[in-house]
């Protein structure tokens, strides 16, 4: 049977999370909208997506689109900017030096990407002042890697995690975050029998699923993990053979543990005796462990730390390099791992190589390089303090959002406003960063460029084009080369993105004779054809090596012969003592903040926001307190509260739960300027990072809350946006997408009718008023509904929000309209709030499968489709499936009574 598709599929990878999960892609006719679906035949997802996967298709519309070359934000010509871009940087290294130049680049790169800019910088300007947002994420496991390992290995691949009897999750929510690695978990463990421990301070959707979750006090995780350290090395578990054949310094490393009681480290940690002794008892009788970690250990003070104090773990126990054991770090981004093979750190060197002599020269000689840095480069937050103290004189930002997500984001603004140049190139021109550049350059988006990334398990997979790239948008390779060229640099006359590949495959295998664990240089004479249809691999993949059998989709393992990268090819245990973070609550700020992801958006929202099923979950940003403290300080459940220390502000909707211990909250770090007022969490993050890896410790800044002061509140869903006037006199405001329009939740003080009709705009809309603070305005175009809002004076808005959002933009009867003035609809027109984004299920449509006789999570799905796709809903799904059938066992007891 012929395709009926005027567009084939496209295999490609995934621009979300470090999983890599392989997505089949066909365009629309307008090349602004996508169907996606999962690659079976990719061995990271076998054919599922996630919420966010699976609404790629509606993130692609030129909506927003930076389209073409601005200068000073007017229009300009690609060479007029690129001229100028050159002539600002070649006059800074020529008046200042090398180092008062800098580039900031992110995990959305592709590998080609980051290869030409780090070639660039580090070999041919001279600096090693290029730094990735990749910082933010991943750098402590780097170092915990590189000490542990001598290079930055990720030893075992996704199947451990399905061959293992116990995982240990660490700092992560994967549930959440990482929902196609959980579902793989979760499928595995129902077949063999997996026990699952969660630690994390926060009761989050994994750690509802887990045999054993360990609630620990932020910032406590070396102090565990030092402990059972200690354990293991005087149980039955420690490998003496591993331990003298192929490790050294066990001795000093124990030496560095303060060792202490069951009870102190109870107390110290907050997890009770009882819990630490079944998790030591797990761990040390259940051979096939793996311990995955991610951002609660790495973002953190002494994350590098936390991150050798879990290797020692393994080393000691020899639990490493074979099916189902291992540490195993998950990236947050697509190419988090592809930035660390390539040197997108400024310590780093392309291929895994650091600064040491021998490398310099290696890389120089290769790369036929005037002008190699010699030594690191400013990290991060270190490059952007240089950027306010005025040392950067030049700065390029590419594809990522610095305003939003570094710590101390203000200050970070200010740099920007301060800095005598700064070049932006984004995909979006709302991207709050492209504000302060003085020379903004469209970039290409997933779908429109190509190229590699390399995932968690160092699987590399193609990123494969299928859209025409809108106005005058390019390639940032083809930029970054435009600008080496024009600053008089040879080695930049790339053709495609094969040439780049080619080239770097061969740098991984120059003068490797397996002393690097990189090395994928079989792929060094790759044509552009194989290039083309290179299927998804594990690296390495060296010179001698035939890929027939690497690229079916088998798995590699580092480490099972013993052998490492260290001087003496043995792996180094690491003395990790402890250190308490940086920030710590005081009569002042008596609240450590923590901040992470949510389950539907992503980053700072310049993808995610443009999908209405994404925003359909959580519409607004939140902080998440705990009962007693809010009662302790004023603050009602879904009232908005104020957060605020030294460096910020940020004004949220208050989250009444005890998923949160007493002491802390948490907030989600996706909300911006663009879609809301004063929500933007980093600006409260302190600048604190660890001295290892330089990461900020983005889970344990300290603030002060207290309730906001406004006088009324409302919810509005409108067929338009609100523009900034319009918006700019309120308190508080969020804006979210629905299908055919808005929904907005907004607060002010003053006169609430006054600000209901301004936000409506229309003044001979339909007016309903109740008499006891409650007012709504409804206005249409003939029976279409283009604005309505509800207000109360104070209290939070109670109405149907979903309901409410579904209706705008559409026809609506007489008998709707009365419902939609009291916020109301009729019985049965309401699916609830949505639970499950994926498949658009809503928590009312739930109850009602659950009342019709859905006793269990899979017959919730079977008979409403919620959680049948990427199953990071389960969890919600199982707390109403708790709740309802609890209230029936209690309306029988009492009928029985």
């Amino acid at each position: 049977m012929l395709d009926e598709h005027p567009f084939p599929e496209t295999a490609t990878t995934c621009p979300y999370c470090g999983v890599g999960c392989g997505v089949l892609a066909r365009p629309s006719a307008d090349g602004q909208r996508a169907e996606v679906r999962g690659d079976a035949g990719h061995p990271s997802n076998y054919g599922r997506l996630c919420s966010k996967g699976s609404a790629l298709g509606e993130t692609l519309t030129h909506e927003e689109r930076l389209l073409h070359p601005q200068i000073d934000g007017k229009r300009a010509s690609w060479d007029g900017a690129l001229d100028l871009i050159a002539d600002r940087f070649r006059d800074a290294i020529d008046t200042q030096g090398p180092d008062s130049v800098a580039m900031y680049v992110s995990g959305q790169f592709l590998t080609e990407d980051y290869y030409v800019a780090n070639k660039l910088m580090k070999g041919f300007v001279g600096t090693a002042n290029i730094d990735t947002n990749s910082r933010l994420c991943m750098a402590s496991t780097v170092v915990g890697h590189k000490r542990a390992f001598g290079t930055d290995t990720v030893p075992g691949c996704y199947d451990d995690l399905e061959e293992a009897d116990l995982i240990v999750l660490v700092g992560s929510n994967l549930a959440w975050c990482h929902p196609v690695l959980y579902q793989r978990i979760l499928a595995a463990r129902e077949k063999r029998g997996t026990r699952l421990v969660v630690i994390d301070p926060r009761r989050t959707s994994t750690a509802e699923d887990a045999d054993l979750h360990l609630p620990i006090r932020p910032g406590f995780d070396v102090r565990l993990f030092n402990a059972l350290f200690h354990a293991l090395a005087t149980s039955q578990a420690r490998d003496d053979r591993f331990v003298a054949l192929h490790t050294s310094g066990l001795e000093a490393a124990l030496e560095a543990i303060d060792t202490v009681s069951p009870s102190d480290l109870a107390a110290m940690t907050g997890i009770s005796d009882k819990d630490l002794a079944t998790f030591f008892g797990w761990f040390i009788a259940i051979d096939r462990t793996v311990t995955v970690f991610s951002q609660g250990v790495n973002q953190s003070s002494a994350g590098s730390d936390k991150v050798n104090a879990i290797i020692n773990c393994h080393l000691v126990t020899g639990r490493i390099g074979k099916p189902g054991m291992g540490p195993f770090s998950i990236t947050g981004q697509p190419n988090a791992m592809g930035g660390r093979e390539v040197g997108g750190l400024a310590n780093q060197l392309a291929s895994h190589m650091d600064f040491e002599p021998d490398n310099v020269s290696r890389i120089g000689r290769f790369w036929n390089a005037p002008n190699m840095a010699t030594r690191p480069g400013l990290k991060a937050v270190d490059l952007f303090n240089a950027v306010a103290d005025g040392k950067i004189k030049a700065l390029w930002i590419m594809a990522t959002n610095p305003v939003v997500s570094l710590p101390n984001a203000d200050k970070v603004r200010r740099a920007l406003d301060v800095c005598p140049f700064v070049v932006v190139s984004d995909v979006v021109s709302s991207a709050d960063t492209v504000a302060y550049a003085h020379v903004a350059l469209p970039a290409t988006g997933w779908g429109e460029k190509t190229g590699t990334v390399t995932n968690s398990e160092r699987r590399i997979s193609r990123q494969r084009s299928f859209l025409k790239p809108p106005g005058e948008c390019r390639h940032d390779w083809q930029a970054i080369c435009a600008v080496a060229q024009r600053l008089g640099y040879s080695g930049f006359d790339f053709a495609s993105p094969a040439d780049i590949y080619r080239e770097y495959a061969a740098l991984s295998g120059f003068e490797n004779n397996d002393q690097r664990d990189f090395d994928i240089g079989t792929h060094g004479n790759i044509s552009d054809r194989d290039y083309d249809a290179l299927s998804p691999f594990q690296w390495p993949l060296p010179a001698a090596t035939s890929p027939a059998g690497k690229l079916e989709g088998r798995s590699h393992r580092f480490f099972a012969d013993g052998k490492f990268y260290t001087p003496d090819r043995k792996a180094h245990f690491i003395a990790t003592p402890f250190r308490p973070a940086q920030s710590q609550p005081s009569d002042d700020l008596p609240f450590i903040l923590n901040t992470g992801r949510i389950r539907d958006h992503w980053h700072t929202m310049t993808r995610t926001g443009k999908s209405a099923r994404l925003s359909a979950h959580i519409a607004e940003p939140f902080l998440e307190v705990h009962p007693d403290d809010a009662k302790a300080i004023g603050v009602e459940p879904a009232c908005l509260v104020e957060a605020r220390n030294a460096y910020g502000i940020a004004r949220l909707r208050a989250l009444v739960t005890d998923r949160v211990s007493k002491g802390t909250v948490f907030a989600p770090m996706h909300w911006t300027n663009r879609f809301s007022a004063k929500a933007c969490i980093d600006a409260l993050v302190a600048p604190n990072t660890d001295p290892a890896s330089g990461q900020p410790e983005s889970k344990h800044s300290t603030v002060a809350l207290r309730p906001l002061k406004i006088d009324w509140q409302a919810f509005a869903v409108l067929t338009e946006e609100p523009d900034a006037e319009t918006l700019k006199p309120f308190a508080y405001w969020a804006l979210a997408r629905t299908d055919k329009g808005w929904r907005l939740e907004v607060a002010g003080i003053g006169d609430m009718i006054t600000a209901l009709r301004t936000i409506v705009r229309e003044p001979d809309a339909l007016a309903l008023s109740t008499g006891a603070g409650r007012e709504a305005i409804a206005s249409f175009a003939g029976k279409t509904l283009t604005g309505f809002v509800i207000g109360t004076e104070g209290a939070p808005v109670e109405a149907d929000r979903s309901w409410l959002a579904g209706l705008i933009g559409t026809d609506l009867q007489s008998d709707v309209r009365i419902g939609l003035l009291a916020g109301r609809p009729p019985i049965g027109a309401s699916c609830g709030r949505i639970v499950c984004s994926c498949m658009g299920v809503g928590s009312q449509t739930i109850l009602d499968a659950i009342e019709d006789g859905a006793a269990s999570v899979s017959a919730v799905g079977a008979a409403t489709g919620a959680g049948t796709n990427c199953g990071s809903c389960k969890s919600e799904i199982a707390s109403l499936l708790k709740v309802s059938l609890e209230t029936v066992n209690i309306s029988e007891h009492v009928a029985a009574e």
